[in-house]
C-alpha cells in the first residue's frame, strides 16, 4: 500500500515552482564560469597538440598528417600512451572550448562533425598506412591505446 497521497504531477509542479522562485531570487552570472571553462578546454587542447608534436620531434619522425607513409618510427611514448591521436583530440578540445564560449548546445554538433570527419577521412587512412609500415607493432599498440581517449 502506498503512503503517497499527492499525485506525482502535483509534486512536479510544486518543485518546478520552488525552482522558479529560487532562480528568480538567486540569479547566478555564469559568464565568468563560461570564460574559464572555455579557456580550460582550449588550453587542454593546446597541451595535447603540443605534446603530440613534441613526441614526434623526439622520435625524429614526420608530423605531416597527409604523409603517414613517411613515418620513420611508431611513436608510442609520451602523450601517445593515452591517445593514438592526441593532436586531433587537442583540436576537438579546442572546438569544445569554442562551443562553450559560443553558448549554444547546437554548436557542439561542430565538435561531433569534426570527430566523425577526422575519424573517417584522416585517422582510418592513417591507420591503414601505419599498419602497412609497422604491421604487428602497430596492431599491438592499437590494441593497448584507444583512438581518442
Amino acid at each position: 500500500m502506498l503512503n503517497n497521497k499527492i499525485p506525482p504531477v502535483v509534486v512536479v509542479v510544486f518543485f518546478a515552482a520552488v525552482m522558479a522562485l529560487i532562480a528568480h531570487y538567486t540569479v547566478i552570472d555564469f559568464s565568468a564560469f563560461i570564460t574559464y571553462l572555455s579557456l580550460a578546454l582550449v588550453a587542454t587542447g593546446c597541451i595535447f597538440c603540443i605534446a603530440g608534436v613534441v613526441s614526434f620531434r623526439f622520435a625524429k619522425t614526420t608530423v605531416l598528417p597527409n604523409k603517414p607513409e613517411q613515418a620513420s618510427s611508431l611513436v608510442t611514448s609520451g602523450v601517445y600512451k593515452f591517445s593514438r591521436n592526441p593532436m586531433y583530440l587537442g583540436f576537438a578540445f579546442i572546438l569544445a572550448g569554442w562551443g562553450v564560449w559560443l553558448g549554444s548546445m547546437w554548436a557542439f554538433l561542430g565538435v561531433a562533425g569534426f570527430i566523425a570527419y577526422i575519424t573517417l577521412f584522416q585517422i582510418i587512412p592513417e591507420e591503414r598506412a601505419l599498419h602497412k609500415l609497422f604491421g604487428e607493432q602497430f596492431d599491438d599498440y592499437k590494441s593497448r591505446v584507444k583512438r581518442w581517449l
